[in-house]
């Protein structure tokens, strides 16, 4: 259960990335959302894989534990959230992506020539404020992430890969297993954004 939807849909982001051809020699990969339960499971594999990582979060005073996961580099979340341009700096090969709206498309602008940006989630907003450049004049892709309805194999490859690229240290540290009576208190830590990893309900 400390892996979850999360853990899954992280890894098809990292299965997306691998399969469009980002290898870790190509230069590092952002996760933005890097204490949430995709963004820190996405954050352990990839570094285990070889990748160097750099983590994008609103807190960030959790530096020390996204290092702790494997991350390279930590960059504030703010640099990404608002309004920015249709072309910017190119800062990384490839992304893993849970946030939407201007915090993806400032991904996509910073995304180095021929790289590749997934996305899986919408905790910023379900619009995508950009323009084409990023895709005719670097040809960057995007690739859309769905848990719910992909193929069985999609699903064993990824279960069967995390099985073997999930660093089970790295999962009990971005894990916390609370009693059914703090469900309420913790749903609004989530809420309140005060939740980094995943949160397990032991029900007794």
């Amino acid at each position: 259960m400390a892996v979850g939807t999360a853990g899954y849909t992280a890894m098809l982001s990292v299965l997306a990335l691998e399969k469009h051809g980002i290898t870790p020699d190509q230069g590092p990969v952002l996760v933005t959302g890097a204490n949430g339960g995709v963004g820190s499971v996405a954050v352990s594999i990839l570094s285990k894989l070889g990748y160097e990582v750099i983590a994008s979060t609103g807190r960030t005073e959790h530096a020390d534990f996204l290092k702790q996961l494997g991350a390279s580099s930590v960059i504030d979340r703010a640099e990404l959230s608002e309004k920015g341009r249709p072309l910017g700096k190119e800062r990384w090969r490839a992304a893993v992506d849970s946030i939407g709206s201007h915090t993806l498309a400032n991904v996509i602008a910073q995304t180095q020539y021929g790289g590749a940006v997934t996305s899986c989630g919408l905790a910023q907003g379900a619009d995508l404020p950009l323009t084409v450049m990023p895709f005719i004049l670097r040809g960057v892709s995007l690739l859309g992430i769905d848990s719910v309805m992909a193929p069985k194999a999609a699903r064993e490859e990824a279960w069967a890969r995390l099985q073997q690229d999930l660093d089970l240290e790295k999962l009990e540290l971005l894990s916390e297993t609370v009693g059914f009576d703090q469900i309420v208190e913790k749903a609004t830590d989530i809420v309140d954004g005060k939740i980094k990893g995943r949160v397990i309900v032991e029900i007794a």
